[in-house]
């Protein structure tokens, strides 16, 4: 349900924005994985119902692609060990199904196995040529301090521009990780670049806002932080801590 996964998207936020605080130093990065380059738009497949029956048979696949929907319905009530129980089933048996790979690279990402995580949503991307799930990838090498691989996989998803929200989320992560180096100037600067105070605010506005407040605080901005944080709370003041933010900087 939609409420549930804007409180999911509120609590992920803050704790994605917090990896950063502990200020620790720049770090020599392993070199950004080589990968196919994405088409020009994502690749048309069929849907996992049909690839499920192809692959199985009528029958099989149609049992698969009901445990498939098992696995989405454990995912969204965060039984994520049931949810992967199923999948890594699935995926022993029908490796080519992109929402079986996306939904396994989301369940490790949940429960913070970072690399498995980056396996199967690099072969969804490699499946499907979509950054649908670029602003999560990054942010598993973000998390392994894998930082080359978070610039490229920004870059892609900059370039693509798929949606508004989709790269809003793309450059917290990427934004998130130049901060972790102790970058936070140019953190700074890649979330201000565009940014206007929206008319009708939506989920991924507030994020925006949220992440470069807090930028500003670490920064030593305090009256552009409170100004964010309490534009931020006159909108959703249940937005992760937005309220504890504003006091703490009244």
């Amino acid at each position: 349900p939609e409420p549930e996964r804007s409180d999911r998207l509120r609590a992920e936020a803050a704790e994605a924005i917090s990896r950063g605080e502990a200020g620790r130093r720049a770090e020599r990065s392993p070199r950004a994985l080589e990968r196919i380059s994405l088409p020009d738009s994502p690749f048309r497949l069929p849907d996992a119902d049909v690839l499920f029956r192809r692959t199985l048979g009528d029958r099989a696949g149609g049992r698969a692609f009901g445990r498939l929907e098992e696995a989405a319905r454990a995912f969204d009530d965060e039984r994520f060990q049931d949810a992967r129980r199923i999948l890594n089933q699935l995926v022993e048996r029908t490796i080519g199904v992109p929402e079986v790979l996306e939904l396994l690279g989301l369940v490790h990402y949940r429960m913070g196995h970072w690399r498995a995580g980056a396996k199967r949503l690099e072969a969804f991307r490699e499946l499907t040529g979509s950054t649908e799930q670029h602003p999560v990838l990054a942010d598993c090498y973000r998390a392994q301090r894998r930082w080359d691989d978070v610039e490229v996989l920004w870059a892609e998803l900059r370039d693509a521009s798929p949606s508004a929200p989709l790269v809003t989320e793309g450059r917290l992560v990427a934004a998130g990780a130049i901060a972790d180096q102790g970058r936070l100037a140019e953190a700074v600067q890649l979330l201000e670049k565009g940014w206007k105070i929206p008319s009708r605010p939506r989920g991924h506005h507030l994020r925006r806002a949220y992440a470069l407040a807090d930028l500003y605080e670490r920064s030593g901005a305090a009256p552009r932080a409170r100004e964010l944080f309490t534009w931020v709370r006159g909108h959703d003041g249940g937005f992760a801590d937005v309220a504890d933010r504003v006091r703490s900087l009244a």
